[in-house]
């Protein structure tokens, strides 16, 4: 359901969004939001310096390896008289992926793996939005990476808005995931001598955003 330099800042104007309008149950013949949801109806973007769209797998299956990456476009529509109206689009470049190490970065970017040079981008469309009661919702998109295109589901919590001290209206949000990477053509592995691979085939994919209302 930053995934890196960080482009977005709360007064940049609201990118055009491509993704599909949601058709999901919700809004009107669903569950009432609170009245402190319904007022975040409108258009955000992901603050990139305060936000991190990330993903962790285990490695050599006895520890687990976490990255981010810092460099993407957003464009979000939350509607709290009808949350399926809601929806998503991300656009991250895939060579931003951070893991701590400057050498596995090389590795993850290169043909083994996201093969940057070909494929420099991935994204995340939503294709429907449903709230699940309470401040919980699940968002369904299509996930594109190398050129493949699957859907997935997102857990999402809402996590409470604030107006900050710069006089922009901020949300929070906790979302998750997990996919199986072969199902987007990343199968670099390596197996152990004692069983098992170096790399899970199970990655974990985590957005904890903090979005800015954008300009009218």
């Amino acid at each position: 359901m930053g995934i890196f330099s960080r482009r977005q800042t709360a007064a940049v104007e609201r990118p055009q969004l491509a993704g599909s309008r949601a058709t999901a149950q919700g809004g009107a013949g669903g569950v009432a939001l609170a009245p402190a949801l319904r007022a975040l109806t409108g258009h955000w973007s992901i603050d990139g310096p305060h936000s991190r769209i990330g993903f962790s797998v285990r490695h050599a299956m006895v520890t687990t390896v976490r990255g981010a990456f810092g460099d993407y476009d957003s464009a979000l529509y939350f509607d709290g008289d009808r949350p399926s109206e809601s929806r998503a689009e991300l656009v991250i470049r895939v060579a931003s992926v951070d893991t701590g190490v400057e050498q596995r970065d090389a590795h993850l970017i290169g043909a083994d793996f996201f093969d940057a040079h070909r494929f420099p981008e991935m994204a995340f469309r939503s294709t429907s939005a449903v709230h699940e009661g309470g401040e919980s919702f699940r968002m369904t998109g299509n996930l594109t990476i190398r050129d493949v295109t699957r859907p997935v589901d997102l857990q999402l919590d809402y996590l409470g808005s604030v107006l900050d001290p710069f006089g922009y209206e901020r949300a929070g949000f906790d979302g998750t995931t997990t996919i199986d990477r072969t199902d987007w053509g990343l199968v670099y592995n390596q197996r152990l001598a004692a069983g098992g691979t170096m790399v899970s085939e199970r990655v974990r994919l985590q957005f904890d955003i903090s979005a800015v209302r954008s300009a009218a």
